[in-house]
């Protein structure tokens, strides 16, 4: 059987360019594997309880406005564990306390600074 003279550069060109698309694609063209994307959906949904959840302390915050100035002393790495004292993720799950925690009180601080 005779093949013609092109077919050898052209399945080498094809395979070049799939190998180029790869490349391209996973280096600049967003591309990522199952397992990265399943990691992007968790932290996504765990920031969008963060998000829901922290209105909730900030309400019970307002409540108590004579611990927001001990809040606002205390230094910015004990701050998730004074709101947590304080009770006002109480009604949140353990899981997701600290990080609502840290916002809560980073949201009242920089609303303290406003003021």
């Amino acid at each position: 059987m005779n093949t013609p003279v092109w077919i050898k550069p052209a399945l080498w060109g094809a395979a070049g360019g799939a190998a180029a698309a790869i490349v391209i694609g996973f280096a600049w063209g967003g591309w990522v594997t199952g397992g990265t994307a399943g990691d992007m959906e968790t932290a996504s949904a765990e920031a969008a309880v963060v998000q829901v959840l922290t209105p909730l302390c900030l309400a019970k915050a307002e409540l108590e406005p004579e611990k927001l100035e001990p809040l606002k002393a205390e230094s910015s790495w004990k701050r998730d564990d004074f709101v947590i004292e304080a009770g006002w993720v109480d009604n949140v799950s353990e899981k997701y306390q600290s990080e609502v925690a840290t916002s809560c009180a980073e949201t009242l601080i920089e609303g303290m600074k406003t003021d």
